[in-house]
């Protein structure tokens, strides 16, 4: 069992930067490949970027790739979410997620965070 606390969300202007954190708590994290997702209001929720437990290894969406960098730190149990050339597109709910197994493509994890609002303005 983890249990997963996002924070930094906020309002942000179109090509602004916000960077996301999630505190794990609970069994090791350093075992779980780290997740980030998002879901804007009335549409399903979306895959956005994992990092792999090690953290040598991250996979992003084409949505958001070469903008948004995970990196996480093993020793203080925190994966973080780095949002640069943000679009209003971009506006929507941010989860965390944990899983274990080394895909770093399946959308399938076992933990989730509570989610935090990112609001992007034109």
């Amino acid at each position: 069992q983890v249990q997963l606390v996002e924070s930094g969300g906020g309002s942000v202007q179109a090509g602004g930067s916000l960077r996301l954190s999630c505190a794990a708590a609970g069994r090791a994290f350093s075992i779980y490949n780290m997740g980030w997702f998002r879901q804007a209001p009335g549409k399903e929720r979306e895959f956005v970027g994992a990092i792999a437990s090690s953290g040598d290894r991250t996979y992003y969406a084409d949505s958001v790739k070469g903008r948004f960098t995970i990196s996480r730190d093993n020793a203080k149990d925190t994966v973080n979410l780095q949002m640069n050339s943000l679009k209003p597109e971009d506006t929507a709910v941010y989860y965390c997620a944990a899983r274990f197994g080394p895909s770093l493509t399946s959308l399938f994890y076992s933990y989730w965070g509570q989610g935090t609002q990112v609001t992007v303005s034109s």
